[in-house]
């Protein structure tokens, strides 16, 4: 019976990552090409990316698939009933916890690091913003800065956004910020802000710079 609990477990476990990860393909696949430098791979999944729906669409058949999962996992074991539902429970919380873990992981660790990976952002310079926190940020020779504010789904788009951005031959280094800050170090004398903020990208995402 033991035996039986751990490997029910051991399945809610990696049954609960390939869910928590189905949201995010887009995302980790822009995120992976972008920095192996493959462009027509992350030509191919940026259209997915610039629709605002596509990530909660996927979040919604993260937890349908991980439903049906669970109901097959139970029906199997012929025990689809509430009292199913109670005896199985630390298989059914393992497989929802960890989809939710997944995620929140993505969310807090990965995205946020994975973005500046390829973003050019550097040490350098300490800032202190109208918050009071210091951050250090790299900035190019007769650089300025802007901290923008979007409205990004979730911090899998940052590598989308700082992509589009330095498409701007004016913009040098961006740092993403979680939630979903970015701060761009930009060329007063080859662009300006409201050609930044006019990016297409910004049509879907909205920006604003943040105070």
């Amino acid at each position: 019976m033991d035996c039986c609990n751990k490997s029910s477990q051991k399945k809610g476990i990696f049954s609960g990552i390939f869910y928590g990860l189905i949201p995010h393909i887009g995302c980790i696949g822009f995120i992976v090409f972008s920095i192996l430098g493959v462009t027509a791979a992350t030509a191919f999944f940026r259209p997915f990316l610039l629709n605002s729906y596509f990530f909660h669409i996927l979040i919604a058949i993260s937890f349908v698939f991980a439903t049906i999962s669970a109901v097959i996992f139970l029906k199997k074991n012929t025990i689809l009933s509430f009292q199913g539902i109670k005896r199985k429970w630390k298989y059914l919380l393992t497989l929802y916890g960890t989809t939710i873990g997944i995620n929140l992981l993505l969310f807090m660790v990965i995205f946020p690091i994975a973005a500046n990976l390829n973003s050019g952002a550097g040490l350098g310079t300490t800032i202190i913003d109208t918050f009071g926190s210091n951050r250090e940020f790299q900035l190019s020779e007769s650089g300025a800065l802007i901290t923008l504010q979007v409205a990004i789904p979730c911090p899998g788009h940052a590598s989308l956004i700082i992509g589009e951005l330095k498409k701007n031959s004016g913009v040098g280094n961006v740092k993403f910020r979680f939630p979903n800050l970015f701060d761009v170090d930009y060329n007063p004398q080859k662009t300006s802000q409201g050609e930044i903020l006019s990016l297409e990208v910004f049509n879907t995402y909205k920006a604003t710079i943040a105070e």
